[in-house]
């Protein structure tokens, strides 16, 4: 088929992509599995090849999905669930004194961040913002509030285990996610800076109003306390027992058993700090050892297999069962139970995911990636704005990070693999696509919802702090990557 044909193919596609998610209200999933069948069929892929294609693009896109954000999930559930989030918060205060109790914060939400979901991660450190918020004298959240969800939406979308930066490396190249993961960290952490000072800056321009309901959240907030100290659990303390009474379902006859009480200790807060900097650790010591030992050797083999970010992540979930859970009081039961219920939310992503590389997928064997990319290569757009482009675009147009990352993968993915770049440059090109999924979001993105809600912003509040922010820290990143991109062209 003419690429004109195939062009126009995807141009309906996506239309209709974003009529049935944005106007019908459809699930994610539901209109990217819909729409992949749609375009294959008029893309002229043959009717008995609809649904294998439609099966691969699945199964090929889950296989690093699933296990990397299950895996991730968990150990962010575990973190959660036990206070990891608030221990760090508390330790980066105590360490930088009360003075710098926002700059603690920002640290400590980077550092949550990397395991945990955006929206779960900010929500369960919306507390911890109004505490320091009020202990460093400011009239409302925001001061705080906004640079930290906007530094961790950015982690969000820059680093794995998160869903849109996992399912983009994977259909580039899977073999490149360790490089990814430690070229989104060293990326983010000036990114910290920028946040912090942009944020300084906009505050200082004017009064922000904060809604009437967290207005009165806030006034209710206690300052923060940087003491610490244990959580009891079922209402004892050490070795105390108490009666658990239970009915027989069929007779009713009641029995009551004695159960021992127990208390939950706060692990310290270098262990929740460990566990997170473990996996990426691994992964490092792989991708270093990926470049300084001859290939195919047994160390090469031995480094390899440790610098797995699959293996990475098992290894600190198992670890964190242990280390955050057991040791401080938590029952196996507990542990189990808390882990499960991480895959809950989790699941949902990674389906929504593995649509999007069905989409992909479908984009490919038509032709419309190569006919689409080929037309803006020809007209002389370098592949690593392309990538930015269209994820932009589709991040303006539909607000989810991961469907525009996906979609815009999708269509370069044939390019990228046909244009001979090296590992370094594809890791580019990915982080490419997760700046352009950070730009501009606004109304139409969960993410402005979460974060403006939470801490009392407007809607016009949220545009000139939220947007602004994630504006700036995109194409900031986009032109740090650009530079990088140079580099690693002239030496390839």
């Amino acid at each position: 088929m003419s690429p004109i044909y195939l062009i126009a193919v995807a141009v309906v596609a996506i239309a209709l992509l974003l009529f049935l998610v944005m106007k019908l209200k459809w699930p994610a999933y539901l209109a990217l599995l819909a729409v992949s069948v749609l375009t294959a069929l008029a893309a002229g892929i043959a009717i008995q090849e609809v649904i294998p294609t439609v099966i691969a693009g699945m199964g090929t896109t889950l296989g690093n999905v699933a296990l990397l954000v299950g895996l991730g999930a968990m150990l962010g559930g575990i973190i959660e669930k036990t206070g990891g989030a608030e221990i760090i918060a508390r330790k980066a205060a105590k360490v930088l004194g009360k003075d710098r109790l926002g700059p603690a914060l920002l640290i400590a939400s980077g550092l949550v961040a990397i395991p945990i979901f955006f929206d779960v991660a900010f929500i369960i450190l919306v507390p911890i913002i109004f505490s320091f918020a009020k202990a460093s004298g400011h009239k409302s959240p925001i001061a705080l509030g906004a640079p930290v969800a906007v530094f961790m939406v950015f982690i969000h979308n820059a680093v794995p285990p998160h869903p849109g930066i996992v399912g983009s490396t994977t259909l580039l190249n899977p073999d490149v996610m360790g490089l990814v993961t430690i070229l989104g960290i060293l990326l983010a952490i000036p990114m910290g800076f920028v946040i912090w000072w942009l944020s300084k800056r906009i505050m200082a321009r004017g009064s922000w109003e904060m809604s009437p309901e967290i207005a009165e959240k806030y006034a209710d907030a206690g300052a923060a306390n940087l003491g610490s100290g244990d959580r009891e659990v079922d209402g004892g303390a050490g070795s105390g027992r108490a009666a658990l009474t239970t009915a027989d379902p069929v007779t009713g006859t009641s029995t009551t058993t004695a159960v021992r009480e127990r208390t939950i200790t706060t692990p310290s807060a270098g262990a929740v700090v460990a566990l997170i900097l473990l996996p990426i650790v691994m992964i490092a010591i792989g991708t270093v050892g990926k470049l300084i030992v001859e290939p195919e050797t047994p160390v090469a083999n031995v480094l390899a297999f440790i610098g797995a970010p699959a293996l990475a992540l098992l290894v600190a979930c198992v670890l964190a069962m242990y280390l955050l859970g057991v040791r401080h009081g938590w029952g196996k039961q507990d542990m189990s139970d808390i882990m499960d219920s991480a895959l809950a939310p989790a699941a949902i992503v990674v389906f929504v995911t593995g649509a999007g590389g069905v989409f992909a997928r479908v984009l490919t064997e038509s032709g419309i990636g190569d006919a689409v990319s080929g037309m803006l290569v020809d007209a002389g757009v370098p592949i690593i704005f392309l990538a930015f482009i269209l994820a932009l675009i589709f991040k303006v147009a539909q607000g989810s990070g991961t469907v525009a990352t996906l979609t815009a993968a999708g269509l370069v993915q044939s390019t990228v693999a046909a244009g001979g770049y090296s590992e370094l440059q594809v890791a580019l090109i990915i982080l490419a696509i997760a700046m352009g999924s950070v730009s501009l979001s606004h109304i139409n993105d969960s993410g402005f919802w979460i974060a403006t809600k939470f801490i009392g912003l407007s809607v016009a509040g949220g545009l000139k702090t939220w947007t602004f922010m994630c504006t700036v820290v995109g194409f900031l990143g986009m032109a740090i990557v650009s530079v990088a991109w140079l580099l690693a062209s002239a030496t390839a």
